[in-house]
């Protein structure tokens, strides 16, 4: 598995892709953090953070669109399917580089962000909440880009494993909208059970609720499952 990983880190910074997202993930974060927080002379990270989390509706895509996708088109998945190396353990090491560039990234930029408020306002953030926010956006990028592999498995055209990523992210993202016109409480209790956005509203008030860590593990998870399971059928056949 570690061959793999570092051959999936090494590719990201041998092509646009990785410095790619890393610029534009800093630019981003700090172009919206000075406009949510330091330009408004406030200390409420709120705003940004959640602005944040929609942009990963583009920036995942582009880091996980190429992981299973590329080696299809190159014909280089056969040799992947025919390595000693379990299935998990490849689409696990596939998972885990993308996950480290986007955490470490993103990572780097609160700490970054939360300097530079305190510098420029004289004052910090709730640092509770701060790191609230911190580790929930993490844990819903790591479910993120666990669908972006799984799409990505679907197709050799890196487009198409781009465009449906974004797609089911956005779905995702949106399905606290729906909770408010659903007028059966059952439906509405179900739709909001799947809700990134309710799960994340309580790390956002720096609460570290186990129900919703265990729930967006489940989620990455499951989407790592349905990629072995799609990986399996094809090297039997």
């Amino acid at each position: 598995m570690l061959p793999i990983y570092k051959r999936e880190m090494y590719a990201y910074f041998t092509s646009p892709i990785g410095y790619t997202f890393v610029a534009v993930l800093l630019a981003i974060s700090g172009a919206l953090f000075s406009v949510t927080t330091v330009w408004m002379k406030t200390t409420s990270v709120s705003a940004y953070f959640t602005i944040m989390l929609f942009t990963y509706t583009i920036l995942i895509p582009l880091l996980t669109m190429k992981l299973f996708s590329e080696e299809r088109k190159t014909k280089t998945e056969q040799i992947l399917l025919t390595s000693p190396e379990s299935i998990f353990g490849i689409v696990f090491a596939k998972f885990s580089a993308a996950f480290t560039l986007y955490a470490g990234t993103f990572t780097i930029s609160c700490i970054i962000n939360y300097f530079t408020l305190s510098s420029v306002a004289g004052k910090s953030p709730v640092l509770s909440q701060f790191i609230g926010n911190t580790v929930g956006i993490i844990l819903i990028g790591a479910a993120f880009i666990a669908v972006g592999v799984f799409m990505s498995s679907l197709t050799e055209n890196q487009v198409i494993a781009a465009v449906t990523t974004f797609g089911a992210i956005l779905v995702m993202l949106l399905l606290w909208l729906l909770t408010s016109s659903i007028n059966n409480p059952v439906l509405r209790n179900i739709v909001k059970w799947f809700s990134v956005l309710d799960r994340f509203a309580y790390f956002t008030n720096g609460i570290f609720s186990v129900p919703a860590i265990v729930y967006f593990f489940s989620l990455a998870l499951v989407f790592l499952f349905l990629t072995t399971r799609i990986y399996e059928m094809r090297r039997w056949n």
